[in-house]
């Protein structure tokens, strides 16, 4: 069989697209994400696979167990950079007993929306100025500035303590 057709694909997103999704979800949280790419490496192929279904709910589970994996190894990686930067500490005002754990910070930064998250990543971990994270996110520094302030008080705000995560008072220029 020749390449896969417009027809086709759409005709097993319609009858399988849900349970594709359902599958996927199982293992990781992009369930759809997973499903699309599914979809377009479907349509990708060459020569359209004997079973496409069965072809179907291989690559999504494959692609949902990856997914996880990579999902947890990312939380593993922030709570240990979170560990080695040790800048959850609480302030001087603070009524925090001691360090936020790395749990609950990497919890807290993963609650984060995603363009926070980026720029708090960046910025405390990647080393990176705000003008240079303004240019990869597409924005002007003062922007990736802003979203960096507004990260860093809903992580006060969701860790409950008076953290410290500036690492210099640099503002942008």
């Amino acid at each position: 069989m020749s390449a896969i057709g417009p027809q086709l694909l759409a005709r097993l997103l319609d009858e399988h697209g849900r349970a594709l999704e359902l599958l996927a979800a199982q293992h990781c949280r992009a369930a759809a994400d997973v499903v699309q790419e599914a979809l377009i490496e479907l349509a990708a192929q060459a020569v359209v696979p004997d079973h496409p279904v069965a072809w179907l709910y291989r690559v999504v589970r494959n692609r949902a167990i990856s997914a996880a994996r990579s999902e947890k190894r990312r939380l593993r990686h922030e709570a240990a950079s979170v560990q080695r930067a040790a800048r959850f500490q609480p302030s001087a005002g603070s009524t925090a007993r001691g360090a936020v754990d790395a749990e609950s910070a990497a919890a807290a930064l993963a609650e984060l929306p995603v363009d926070e998250r980026e720029v708090v990543v960046a910025y405390l971990w990647g080393r990176q100025t705000f003008e240079e994270i303004g240019q990869w996110t597409g924005t002007s520094a003062t922007t990736a500035y802003r979203r960096y302030q507004s990260g860093l008080n809903s992580l006060r705000t969701k860790l409950g303590v008076a953290c410290s995560l500036e690492k210099t008072s640099r503002t942008p220029h």
